[in-house]
């Protein structure tokens, strides 16, 4: 079978060249905010040419979208534990992590910031971001509307509201830590606010 050639003059990125730029442009994202960041300082940090940035995204709007995007999906988690309490402490503890990561918690504020001041990209990263993590989220609300510890009918996207809320309120408004019990304290409130209830193995 002969081998497959990549066509003359097509790109081909390298990914350890995408994982450097993107590594560069969180961490210029973090020293510098969305505003001040320059497509040449992202080159330089990863050590590429400009043009490599080019070739992955067509504009600094794209390229951070997707960065963040990429970052901030691949640390939602739908975890099975068998109990919709024991998921959603789990699940809440990804999003303390996500938002109290060292990157992360200097990029986040500066990115609400500028959705102020910019309101059509902004937009965009929103939409990269939370639509699919809040996809992840649901499946464990599904298991356990399957399972029985949700009551028909629950209102899904306000119950995930509910969870969020309160961790991102405390950690990016207030800037406080949440305390050792604070986590699970917020997911009891919202699984009797739920009206949810515990089913025995094999029921």
């Amino acid at each position: 079978m002969p081998t497959r050639r990549t066509p003359t003059g097509a790109a081909v990125l390298q990914p350890e060249v995408t994982n450097a730029i993107t590594e560069a442009v969180l961490d210029e994202l973090a020293a510098v905010g969305y505003g001040r960041l320059a497509m040449e300082a992202v080159a330089k940090r990863a050590g590429v040419g400009k043009s490599a940035l080019y070739r992955r995204w067509p504009s600094k709007d794209a390229m951070i979208s997707a960065v963040v995007a990429e970052f901030s999906v691949s640390r939602a988690t739908a975890p099975d534990t068998g109990t919709l309490r024991g998921d959603l402490i789990a699940m809440q503890q990804a999003v303390h992590d996500w938002l109290t990561h060292p990157r992360f918690s200097r990029i986040l504020p500066d990115l609400i910031a500028e959705g102020a001041r910019n309101p059509g990209p902004a937009e965009e990263i929103r939409g990269a971001i939370g639509g699919p993590r809040r996809e992840v989220a649901r499946r464990v609300f599904d298991r356990a509307l399957g399972r029985g510890e949700l009551p028909a009918g629950t209102d899904v996207e306000l119950a995930l509201d509910l969870l969020a809320g309160p961790i991102y309120w405390r950690l990016v408004v207030r800037r406080e830590p949440p305390g050792p019990d604070f986590l699970e304290h917020v997911v009891d409130h919202v699984l009797r606010a739920l009206g949810a209830r515990e089913v025995p193995a094999g029921e």
